[in-house]
């Protein structure tokens, strides 16, 4: 690795510092879970390389029995991660540009590595399809790493897992805050949260998140020339 590369590394490391400690958190608890659930240790590493989506991880250990067929897992999996092609489609242009790196960046992009491009400029100096990937290698690591040693733990110990589930909510709404900071309008936190607990209202917890999402585009893309003036 020369110079620039280290460079690059060592910077993308100090803007991953938050999803690390996130992730330790969260990647603990879903060990903890798999093994909890009657699952070996080895299917919580095995899901942070092929599936790596947070949420869809946890849900996953309901899921994963004779009683669901597959058209009900690929109809479970598609609502819960359609988000990421609302989100998505925003990160395009950035990754156009990335060569080689961009199906490994397209495959890794979840909410955190979002939030975490998204509010963060590369800094000056560095290879920024490099900084991208080294972003999104950084954040899959922490995951699968803290996933393991809570399994391990998880086999080795007995430990009461009630709320462990919460830790990524948790880490969500920290990554929320950080977004709402550095905005210079207030006005599409409103709606959203507005479309958010029409949503919840509307269709209960269990179902409310791509409905509001849906609802806060909907009135974006209709106000979308009033807002940015």
């Amino acid at each position: 690795m020369n110079r620039n590369q280290g460079n690059t590394l060592r910077k993308a490391f100090s803007i991953t510092i938050p999803v690390l400690m996130g992730y330790t958190a969260i990647g603990l608890a879903f060990g903890l879970l798999v093994i909890h659930s009657g699952f070996p240790w080895y299917l919580a590493p095995l899901t942070g390389i092929i599936i790596f989506a947070g949420a869809m991880q946890f849900l996953t250990l309901g899921i994963l029995n004779p009683l669901v067929t597959f058209p009900e897992l690929a109809v479970i999996t598609f609502f819960v991660n359609a988000r990421h092609s609302v989100y998505g489609l925003s990160m395009l242009d950035r990754y156009n540009a990335s060569g080689r790196y961009k199906p490994y960046l397209i495959y890794t992009l979840t909410d955190e590595t979002y939030g975490l491009l998204t509010s963060t400029l590369p800094p000056d100096g560095v290879d920024i399809p490099r900084f991208y990937f080294y972003v999104s290698i950084l954040n899959q690591s922490y995951w699968v790493t803290a996933s393991t040693i809570g399994a391990l733990i998880g086999s080795a110990i007995r430990i009461d897992t009630t709320g462990l589930d919460f830790a990524l909510t948790a880490l969500f709404i920290v990554l929320a805050f950080e977004q709402i900071k550095r905005v210079s309008s207030f006005v599409p936190v409103y709606i959203a949260a507005a479309c958010g607990i029409g949503a919840l209202l509307l269709t209960g917890p269990e179902n409310m998140l791509i409905l509001a999402i849906l609802f806060s585009i909907g009135i974006l893309l209709l106000f979308r020339k009033r807002l940015s003036s």
